[in-house]
């Protein structure tokens, strides 16, 4: 009798991905380093009782693979200097950002990560366009710029939607995800008495009492606005300079080094397509 081809597949699947983390030895010697960093916060989670804490440190782990579980699924080779940023961006934004509170403690530390990943999802937009061509030669036909606007549009699109669901967090289940921001005047004509649109303007705030207390911030609490724009600006910014980066790469058809060709995936081939590999040395079903 041979195997149920379910657990057929696993089982390739499984040896696809060990040989898939060992492919390059940079990426996985940063990818071991972060899961033995993450095993280590989650212990001492669990040991001071934060569990929400903990349920970041385990939603790392498992995000920690994801860079090769897509490799695997999809056949596509991730280059060493793409995986690691993205290994990198993972731990900062889960580990240092929300269990470390670096978001907090760390000054721009939300702002450097909006605009890394503006550009990472810049990236992933101008390789769409490569991996779902089934002509390769057909790529770098077509119109560099329209390679680099492709690019540009996906990542601004992506950074709209993580704002959404930020404002739906917020809204719907009180968290503060869309940081706010203090502010020392206010500019609207929401304040105009007689509703004429006039801006009216209140200058040099030095506090704000709400029910007979003292917010004690030495201003006005913005309620997230100038979070968002800003992090869509800095998301702009990554988004832009991949843009331009992959503009060139396209225009000299892969031939000219740029920034964009070190975070261009590829197809993989018969030689690294592991998965294949693993399914061609299953057993014969019965």
């Amino acid at each position: 009798m041979g195997q149920h081809p379910k657990k057929s597949y696993k089982k390739a699947f499984r040896s696809a991905m060990e040989r898939e983390l060992r492919e390059h030895k940079s990426s996985f010697i940063v990818f071991y380093t972060l899961r033995i960093l993450v095993i280590v916060a989650l212990v001492r989670q669990l040991m001071r009782g934060s569990y929400e804490s903990a349920f970041f440190c385990v939603l790392t782990l498992l995000l920690l693979y994801l860079p090769s579980w897509l490799q695997v699924k999809l056949h596509i080779e991730l280059p060493p200097p793409l995986e690691i940023t993205i290994l990198c961006f993972i731990f900062a934004a889960e580990i240092l950002g929300e269990v470390n509170a670096y978001y907090e403690r760390v000054p721009h530390w939300d702002t450097m990560l909006h605009t890394l990943n503006g550009f990472l999802a810049a990236a992933v937009g101008f390789s769409l366009v490569i991996l779902l061509n089934d002509d390769e030669r057909l790529t770098f036909d077509l119109s560099p710029f329209f390679l680099a606007l492709t690019a540009f549009c996906f990542s601004m699109t992506i950074g709209v939607l993580w704002e959404f669901f930020e404002f739906f967090m917020d809204w719907f289940f009180h968290t503060d995800m869309q940081r706010d921001t203090v502010v020392y005047a206010i500019h609207s004509a929401a304040l105009d008495p007689t509703r004429s649109n006039i801006v009216v303007t209140i200058p040099e705030i030095h506090d704000v009492v709400i029910n007979g207390q003292s917010l004690g911030m030495g201003g006005y609490l913005d309620i997230g606005l100038i979070d968002t724009m800003k992090d869509l600006f800095v998301n702009f910014i990554g988004a832009m300079v991949f843009s331009v980066t992959g503009f060139f790469y396209a225009k000299s058809k892969g031939r000219r080094k740029t920034p964009a060709q070190s975070f261009v995936p590829s197809r993989k081939t018969a030689e690294h397509d592991y998965l294949r590999q693993a399914e061609e040395d299953l057993p014969p079903e019965a």
